[in-house]
Parts: structure tokens; C-alpha cells; sequence
């Protein structure tokens, strides 16, 4: 792997190149600030270029048989295992993430290259009565063509395969943008391994880039799709401009997800939810819990074990040291979160428990007597801060976590499982986990949200199937035909 010892720079045709105006994206060190690596800085003129050959490339792939795909993709997803240990180190490095959720992520990313796989096999479509006598009628799935995707930086390495795999293995194109916080986990380690289990020339394209390259892939003309993963406010950007251009949209956006803590509650097990909901990877997922809305017969209770758990997290540098959380990944998220904890609590909140933050490091925070009212219940935190709420009964806590222009995922804890279905499909909400914490995602399952939370279709499964593919009625008449004139 090129990725540590090297500058590689971007991926096109099949091979790494120098960018046109011979820009660099310095790659940092999230817990230390150090330089370690630099990439290329794409501009639109190298999207251009990548377009061109992923749309020679893309041509020839819809041809393919699904074999042919299939196997590309498991031999991806082995080289990905051959590479598990730098891409390990790659991963925490780039993203200040503890070592366990690099595993998942490299874990991750092959379950989808696999589930893709087994994807390029499934019925490309179906046959259909016609009025026609003998008239042979069918629908049909086509590849949608070139898709533009464009990821982020907390999960770069799943989060870029969950469109990347399925989408090749339908007969697309690909080219990637990954952010400029994890340019090489999220893309040229990705270009790596695709290069070395022999993907076609063209197929996959990456360019590292900013605002510029992201901006032609959502306009250019040959990109037939675009699917993002970030922010609500870049989604609505690019909806409007996609929809100006009638061009297919899929987007993954933001959330401020709810645990639901009903009164029958076991503490102990609501609590260690609770925390891994709201800290894990220092909050920094589209899927953590933002609001943690308590029955006040429980709410005693719950603050205090969850306020334990907090205590006993340890932060610092998670490549030389055993900790729990590492870094933020920037400055900007660390004002952030702090400028929203010191506002909450100047309006009348407060901390229950807070260990001493020291940038970049945000030590895991408890907050009561919070209100609907505030930008930290409002707004998606993307920090390590659980701020609680409490309810009188199961109805209250419905509308409260219905309150929310986000719809991503919700959790209902309970100690009856029919109290926390009912419950759960009360919820304005893509996803909902009774008993277990809103960080889930399985590659067969449908992934996304209501409202703020998204646009378009699902990913996972035989979603992508919709997702990825364009449907056309073909038909087949069975002799001449007559018509008047």
C-alpha cells in the first residue's frame, strides 16, 4: 500500500496521475495535527477527464456478465482483508477513531463488497402480461450510467462502499470525491485495492477535491447520478441545483436522533445504550443520539448511571495510547459543540457531569434540564454530548422525539418488547431499534431517513436495486403490424 510511504495523488483511467494544476491536500493526524501524507488536489478540468474515461469504461461494464462483476468485487473485498492492518492504522489516523471502529469499518466495507456481489446476480427484471396477443412485454433494470458520489469523513471507508459496490455491480460507473479530511482511508486505499483485484480501466475514478470538484460533479452533464453523504445544509445545496438539472439524487443527510427511555426501563441496560448511542467515535455519525428523552419515573435513575458511564471514558491519541475516544476531527466541530453545550447552559441547562476538555479532545458530557427550545435539542451535535429531556408518559415522549425536521434513527428501551414495538411505530423515523442503540447499519438492511434526513431512495439490500438502476419497458412484436396511416 502506497498510502503511508508515498504522495500518491488522484486515480483515473486506472492509474494514479498528477491533478491539472498540481495541487496537494495535506492529510493530517487527527490526535497529534501532524502532516503525514499529501494527496492530489483535483480541480473541475480533472472531473472532466474522469468523466470522459468512466463513461468509455461504463459502456463496456453494462456488458459485462454478472460473473464477470461479481468476482471483481470478492476480489476487492479480499484485498481489503490483505490490507486490514495499514488500513487499520490509516483509519484511526485519519479520522481519530479508536481501533475497534477502524475493524468495523474495514469488516463493513467487505460485507458490502460481498452483499454487491450477490447483487449482480439477482433478476434483472421481469416478464409482463400484455393486451397484445403474442406481444412479448418486459421490464427491465439499466444501469443508471455514471454516478458521482461524494462522501465524508467519519466513516470514509464504509460509508464510500455502500454506493461504490452496488452500484458497479449493477453495471455503473464510478466516480468518487471523498473528503478532504480522509482522502486516502475513503479513496486512494479504496483505488488501491480496486486497482490490484484488476477493475477495469475507467470504472473507478477518484479525485480528491473541494467545494470546486464537488460542485462539476453535481452539474456535469454525463454524470447521470449523484449520491451524497454529509450535511443536511450541503444536501439541500445539491438537491436544488440536481433538481434544476431533472438528474437523479440520492441523498444521506444529517439526524438528530431520539433514545427513548420508557419507565419500565432497565437503568443499567438504557444507560450503557444510552452512552454508546450519544459518545461513541466522539459523536461524530449521522446515526448517534442527540436527544435522550426519559420517563420522569426513571429519569433520577438513568442520569446518574448514564453520568457513571461518562465518567469512566477515557480520551486521548487512540494510535499510541488505550483509550475509549480520540480527537475531534477538526476545530471547527470542537467550537462547535462547545459553543452549543456554553449556550444551553446560559440559557438554564445543566451539566451533569463533563470531564476537562483539551483540544482536540471532548471529553463525554451529561446535560439536564434541557428544552425543546434550544439549538442543542434542535440541532444534529455531532460531539460527545447526551443532553436529556424528561416525559411524563409514552404518549409525551412520541411527540417529543416526533418534534424534529429529522427523521434518521430512533431507539425505544423497554422491558417489554410489545410496549416497545407499539411505540416504535409511532415514530417519524427511517430506522428504529427496539432494545439496542441507534448506531446499527447491515449491509442487507434499507439505510436512510425521513425529512432533513434525506432524499431518495435506501441503501442496503434490494433497495439498491431501485437505487442504481433506471426501469424500461421493452416489448417485442410477434409479426407486422398495422396501423391506420
Amino acid at each position: 500500500m502506497a498510502t503511508l510511504e508515498q504522495n500518491p495523488t488522484l486515480f483515473i483511467d486506472g492509474e494514479f496521475s498528477e491533478p491539472a494544476d498540481g495541487g496537494v491536500i495535506d492529510v493530517r493526524d487527527k490526535a497529534t495535527g501532524e502532516v503525514f501524507a499529501s494527496v492530489g488536489l483535483a480541480t473541475a478540468q480533472d472531473v472532466d477527464h474522469a468523466v470522459e474515461g468512466a463513461l468509455v469504461a461504463q459502456r463496456q461494464w453494462a456488458q459485462a456478465s454478472y460473473a464477470e462483476r461479481a468476482s471483481v468485487l470478492r476480489a476487492v473485498a479480499a484485498e481489503l482483508g490483505a490490507r486490514a492492518g495499514e488500513l487499520r492504522e490509516l483509519i484511526m489516523r485519519e479520522t481519530g477513531s479508536i481501533g475497534g471502529k477502524a475493524d468495523y469499518e474495514i469488516g463493513a466495507a467487505q460485507s458490502e463488497l460481498i452483499e454487491a456481489a450477490a447483487l449482480a446476480a439477482r433478476p434483472a427484471g421481469e416478464l409482463l402480461q400484455s393486451s397484445h396477443a403474442g406481444r412479448l412485454s418486459l421490464s427491465e433494470r439499466v444501469p443508471v450510467g455514471v454516478v458521482g458520489v461524494i462522501t465524508p469523513w467519519n466513516f470514509p471507508l464504509v460509508l464510500g462502499m455502500r454506493v461504490i459496490a452496488p452500484a458497479l455491480a449493477l453495471g455503473n460507473a464510478v466516480v468518487l470525491k471523498p473528503s478532504p479530511e480522509t482522502p486516502l482511508s475513503g479513496g486512494i486505499a479504496i483505488a488501491e485495492a480496486f486497482a490490484a483485484a484488476g477493475v477495469p480501466a475507467g470504472l473507478f475514478q477518484v479525485v480528491p477535491g473541494d467545494i470546486e470538484v464537488g460542485e462539476r460533479i453535481v452539474e456535469h452533464p454525463d454524470i447521470s447520478m449523484v449520491h451524497f453523504t454529509g450535511s443536511t445544509k450541503v444536501g439541500r445545496a445539491i438537491a436544488k441545483t440536481a433538481g434544476g438539472l431533472l438528474k437523479k439524487v440520492s441523498l444521506e443527510l444529517g439526524g438528530n436522533n431520539a433514545v427513548l427511555v420508557l419507565d419500565d426501563a432497565d437503568l443499567e441496560q438504557a444507560s450503557m445504550i444510552g452512552a454508546w448511542s450519544s459518545f461513541h467515535y466522539q459523536g461524530q455519525t449521522c446515526i448517534t443520539a442527540g436527544r435522550h428523552i426519559v420517563a420522569r419515573a426513571v429519569a433520577d435513575g438513568y442520569v446518574e448511571a448514564l453520568a457513571k458511564r461518562a465518567d469512566v471514558i477515557t480520551l486521548g491519541n487512540t494510535v499510541t495510547e488505550e483509550v475509549g475516544l480520540g480527537p475531534m476531527i477538526n476545530s471547527v466541530q470542537y467550537e462547535r459543540a462547545s459553543k452549543l453545550l456554553a449556550d444551553a447552559v446560559a440559557a438554564g441547562a445543566r451539566i451533569v457531569t463533563h470531564g476537562e476538555n483539551k483540544p482536540p479532545f471532548f471529553a463525554p458530557t451529561v446535560v439536564v434540564d434541557v428544552t425543546p427550545e434550544m439549538a442543542l435539542w434542535r440541532e444534529e451535535i455531532f460531539a460527545p454530548i447526551a443532553p436529556i429531556l424528561v416525559v411524563d408518559d409514552d404518549e409525551q415522549a412520541v411527540t417529543v422525539a416526533n418534534d424534529s425536521e429529522y427523521g434518521l434513527v430512533c431507539s425505544v428501551l423497554s422491558a417489554s418488547n410489545d410496549r416497545g414495538i407499539s411505540v416504535a411505530r409511532q415514530l417519524r423515523s427511517g430506522m428504529v431499534h427496539v432494545n439496542d442503540a441507534t448506531p446499527q447499519d447491515e449491509a442487507l438492511a434499507p439505510f436512510g431517513g425521513f425529512g432533513s434526513s434525506g432524499l431518495g431512495g435506501r441503501s442496503g439490500g434490494d433497495t439498491n436495486l431501485s437505487e442504481f438502476t433506471e426501469l424500461r419497458w421493452l416489448t417485442v412484436a410477434p409479426g407486422p403490424v398495422h396501423y391506420p396511416y
